[in-house]
């Protein structure tokens, strides 16, 4: 009687675990494009791995019972851009394959309608036909590449959209761009718009013997400008804005500092 007892104890907790299997989440936006998933038999041989799928919470009608068979967003009423959360639940001993996953990663697909900066210095630019949620990296060009200086996130909707970015012109012409990059690591980039500072004033730095710190000067007054220092390997010791930059504790040697739209050298004592 014992031993029929643990029996059936045994294969309560063998179907309990075999019912409960495992739940494999999935989430993203709607590209526009269905899910396949590879599904294995389960692991007693008999059916298929796949119990249910969900959509954002619904059931799906989606024929599971193949060794393959795919997700099918038109149901659902899905725009382009919509978040998605995807339940895939499985039996215990196998575990489904989603094929191609990348399918609901956002994808730059922006377009600018408009682009300028204002007399303050805030670079505003309207887009539409935007697919997912993705950064914008705002650039400036200076020392003859293009730099970071910001990032604003992106509302990811296809209608219109409207972003600002309060830059630092350096004097003179500036150009700025916007560009975001997706899951092909590929960057998307807008044409740059043009911004003329005629107020800046002509910065210099001193000294070019350094012992301790450089001060950046306008008209013989302290003035707050971007810089970067290298050195004489290419490499970057230290990046900032201000109008001053402790060098106590950089080697001795030669450096290349960038600084404002001037590139200069100086010698750590």
């Amino acid at each position: 009687m014992k031993s029929y007892l643990i029996a059936f104890i045994l294969s309560a907790l063998s179907l309990l675990a075999y019912s409960q299997g495992g739940t494999i989440i999935i989430e993203g936006n709607y590209q526009g494009k269905n899910l396949y998933v590879q599904n294995p038999f389960a692991s007693g041989g008999v059916g298929f791995c796949v119990t249910e799928v969900y959509v954002n919470g619904n059931l799906t009608t989606d024929e599971t019972q193949s060794s393959a068979f795919e997700i099918d967003f038109k149901p659902h009423k899905l725009v382009i851009g919509d978040k998605i959360e995807i339940k895939i639940k499985h039996k215990d001993g196998c575990k489904p394959k989603v094929l191609n996953p990348e399918v609901l990663k956002p994808k730059s697909t922006y377009e600018v309608i408009s682009m300028s900066v204002s007399p303050d210095g805030t670079l505003k630019w309207s887009t539409k036909a935007e697919s997912g949620k993705l950064a914008y990296v705002i650039e400036q060009y200076r020392w003859n590449k293009w730099v970071k200086v910001g990032e604003v996130d992106g509302v990811g909707t296809a209608s219109t959209n409207n972003y600002e970015f309060k830059v630092t012109p350096h004097s003179g012409k500036n150009q700025f761009r916007v560009k975001q990059t997706d899951y092909s690591g590929q960057p998307r980039l807008s044409k740059s718009v043009e911004y003329n500072n005629a107020a800046g004033c002509d910065i210099s730095f001193a000294p070019a013997k350094v012992s301790k710190e450089i001060s950046f000067n306008c008209s013989e007054k302290p003035v707050e400008t971007m810089y970067e220092i290298y050195d004489q390997y290419g490499n970057i010791v230290k990046r900032g804005y201000g109008s001053k930059v402790d060098c106590s504790n950089l080697a001795k040697g030669g450096y290349f500092l960038n600084y404002d739209n001037k590139m200069g050298e100086f010698v750590k004592k």
